[in-house]
């Protein structure tokens, strides 16, 4: 499949995804929809592929929806459906970052607006340069927040600041949502990539099986009771217990070396 609006490349294990319609800062098109829900699947079975990366290029990381799709002809129309659009691409983007056994990072790189600010939200470390922000800018044109923000905003940072960031769309910088618990780091501005590689091949070096089922306990967690979630990890555990990285660590630790996980 050839790209019009997205970067890939891949170094090291880790998979890098650049949106690239920088002269709209990144905002979704269908196409480009398209292309990183192809990518995606492309990378999660790929036995290349061990940590994937989502970034902007150009100023921004993504400024949502693009809106010069939607014009007051196609808005005005009866049997118009503003939701349309999320049961066909946001809503299987987020439950394709959800479910993928592979860890998948947010590295904002500049404003991530609206759904792009969501879809940083829905990847399973968000780290951001200092100058970066997020908005939740969906009631500024009269909609609600969507691509998993209202059920992700609160889990990450209570209630109050979820019904501020949302009613009233004001800017929130990279400094303050991590010291609110919304993002793992803020690298400055000119450490940022080389602190995005350093992170995203960590990752890669990581034991795949134990992390996939990490990232399946810990989104799984809000919907158990304790005792559910203690079933669960005793589940899991048998799994992880009986993966060849699981010997691989107990060697490695036992001849004082480094661990060679797949």
């Amino acid at each position: 499949m050839d790209f019009q609006h997205i970067l890939i490349r891949q170094e090291n294990r880790v998979g890098y995804l650049t949106l690239n319609r920088p002269e709209v800062l990144n905002s979704f098109n269908e196409q480009m929809h398209r292309e990183i829900a192809a990518i995606l699947d492309l990378w999660a079975v790929s036995t290349e592929i061990k940590a994937i990366v989502i970034s902007g290029s150009g100023k921004g990381f993504c400024a949502g929806q693009d809106l010069r799709a939607r014009n007051k002809e196609v808005i005005s129309a009866a049997d118009y459906d503003a939701g349309a659009a999320l049961e066909k691409f946001y809503n299987p983007l987020v439950v394709k970052i959800s479910n993928m056994a592979k860890p998948v990072v947010a590295a904002v790189n500049g404003v991530a607006a609206g759904a792009g600010a969501n879809l940083a939200l829905a990847c399973d470390i968000v780290v951001a340069k200092q100058s970066a922000t997020f908005i939740q800018s969906f009631c500024k044109v009269g909609l609600i927040p969507d691509a998993g923000g209202t059920w992700n905003l609160p889990h990450l940072v209570g209630l109050a600041r979820a019904k501020g960031l949302t009613m009233l769309g004001d800017k929130l910088s990279a400094q303050k949502a991590l010291s609110w618990g919304l993002i793992w780091e803020v690298y400055e501005d000119d450490a940022f990539d080389q602190g995005v590689i350093e992170l995203a091949e960590r990752l890669a070096e990581q034991p795949s099986s134990s992390i996939s089922l990490i990232k399946k306990a810990l989104n799984t967690a809000s919907q158990n009771t304790l005792a559910e979630q203690l079933q669960l990890e005793r589940e899991l555990q048998r799994i992880a217990g009986q993966s060849d990285n699981y010997k691989e660590g107990v060697a490695a630790f036992i001849e004082k070396r480094k661990a060679n996980f797949n």
